[in-house]
């Protein structure tokens, strides 16, 4: 079989006259569909209409469309020697392949399938990270940051290493990127890896409360929540009364503090140099700094120890707590009464033992109620937003929803001062 006459082939199909006939024809290729029946083309030009002409041997209509024949132009083209291949042939000839969308999509669907499949069983072996990793909006983000499946395939790697090493227990940033990448600028702020992560961050480890407004100060936050540190002097703990034991570096400056009864702002720098031990004790932790200053207004020093989490426990805070734990203390905690509140707990009940300090569903009860002394002109709310099983308590979550209410710690500031009174 003899070659295209690709002269004559250029000259007769490939040139101006033919340049709507032959992009109709790659337009039925990309759709899979056989160059066969007829195309049409509107408001024809007359030097289209003698071009048809001269290939097929015969003039056109005269209407004002132009149909061409594709079976018989298919002939022409293989006898007439322009291709023996015949027309379909002579198109990619012209033009170059025709990809057919279809096979193309097929198999960007596959390649897309194959850079997610990393995440997928991230989801299944990490219940915690299932409804994100399968998310739509995971998704959308991931192909919007990578733009192809094999820039996709090397951030979903990067992703489920890092995300697989979260919660971390302190761990500054650039050394979390260095050892789950072998790039410790990997997580940095304007990298597509970073917002990736913050993105599981929200999903899994914040407790759904509003973010700081700032950028920086909200970025910070999140990675706080999971346990890692964008520096060490913005992670800190609010205390009251809580002394370390000797021996301690902490101790020089925590005992000063507790003798006089003033609150005192821990570091996770100084949390962080050791792990420091305190003495066997109660411990009662709150969620609200308007409980600590409080109590160090009305009992000074004779306040048992006291740990605010300041909403959602930074790293210094939950440093601090598992200190504690590990020391023999008993942990007592309450938090508010609303759907954040309950996600703080968990995370807190996730991380380390405590018993409830009038946080359960007989002391939800009682304040809804409005039976509970508390700070004047305080008043419930409502309770807003995605209910949350409490870990602690199989009852409480249906008491809330049935009751609607939210009780902050504040309406009920009175009693829990009242308990720190009686503590001795």
């Amino acid at each position: 079989m003899t070659g295209p006459d690709l002269d004559r082939l250029r000259r007769q199909l490939g040139a101006a006259d033919t340049e709507r006939v032959v992009q109709r024809l790659r337009q039925r290729m990309a759709q899979g569909r056989p160059l066969t029946g007829t195309i049409s083309l509107s408001q024809p030009t007359p030097a289209e209409r003698l071009a048809v002409q001269r290939l097929l041997g015969r003039p056109p209509g005269r209407g004002t469309s132009l149909t061409v024949n594709l079976d018989d132009l298919d002939q022409v083209v293989r006898r007439s020697g322009l291709h023996p291949g015949g027309l379909a042939a002579a198109v990619e000839t012209l033009a170059g392949p025709v990809p057919v969308i279809a096979e193309v999509r097929a198999a960007e669907d596959a390649a897309w399938r194959t850079a997610l499949a990393p995440l997928d069983r991230l989801g299944r072996r990490a219940p915690d990270l299932a409804d994100w990793c399968g998310d739509r909006a995971t998704l959308t983000l991931l192909r919007r940051l990578s733009g192809t499946p094999d820039a996709a395939g090397r951030l979903v790697e990067h992703l489920v290493a890092v995300v697989a090493a979260l919660p971390a227990d302190g761990t500054p940033l650039a050394r979390l990127a260095a050892h789950t990448i072998g790039d410790a600028h990997a997580l940095d702020a304007d990298r597509p890896l970073a917002t990736l992560v913050l993105s599981a961050v929200r999903a899994v480890w914040w407790p759904g409360d509003d973010e700081p407004t700032s950028p920086a100060q909200r970025r910070r936050a999140l990675w706080d929540s999971a346990g890692v540190l964008v520096d060490e002097l913005s992670s800190t703990v609010l205390t009251l009364n809580v002394a370390a034991s000797p021996g301690c570096q902490l101790y020089a400056l925590t005992v000063p503090a507790a003798t006089t009864g003033e609150p005192l702002v821990l570091t996770l720098r100084q949390l962080g140099r050791e792990r420091p031990t305190f003495p066997a004790d109660t411990v009662f932790v709150c969620e609200n700094p308007t409980v600590l200053a409080a109590a160090a207004d009305l009992l000074g020093p004779a306040c048992p120890p006291l740990v605010c989490v300041n909403g959602q426990p930074s790293t210094a805070a939950l440093r601090l707590l598992a200190g504690l734990a590990a020391s023999g203390a008993r942990l007592r905690y309450h938090g508010d009464f609303d759907w954040g509140g309950v996600r703080i707990a968990n995370l807190l009940r996730s991380r380390m033992p405590w018993q409830p300090w009038r946080y359960d569903a007989a002391a939800y009860r009682t304040a809804a109620m409005g039976t509970s002394a508390g700070t004047v002109g305080a008043r419930p709310g409502t309770l807003t937003g995605q209910p949350v099983d409490a870990s602690w308590d199989g009852e409480l979550t249906a008491l809330m929803r049935r009751h609607g209410v939210r009780v902050e710690e504040e309406l009920v500031l009175d009693t829990l001062l009242a308990d720190l009174s009686t503590v001795r």
